[in-house]
């Protein structure tokens, strides 16, 4: 995934449990939140030199 698709991904997540929240549904919201939550923690594996393209 590259930044600019993960960066869409964690604001419209982020802005959804915004929305949610206000409305009430608070069970949906904190999924949305913790999906934020987890998708901006997320780090690539590093690829090794040597064995790179058979990983």
């Amino acid at each position: 995934m590259n930044n600019i698709s993960k960066d869409i991904l964690i604001g419209s997540a982020f802005f959804g449990g915004l929305v949610v929240f206000i409305s009430g549904d608070f069970i949906i919201s904190s999924t949305l939140f913790a999906t934020a939550a987890v998708a901006s923690n997320i780090a690539p594996k590093p690829k090794s030199a040597k064995f790179g393209k058979y990983l």
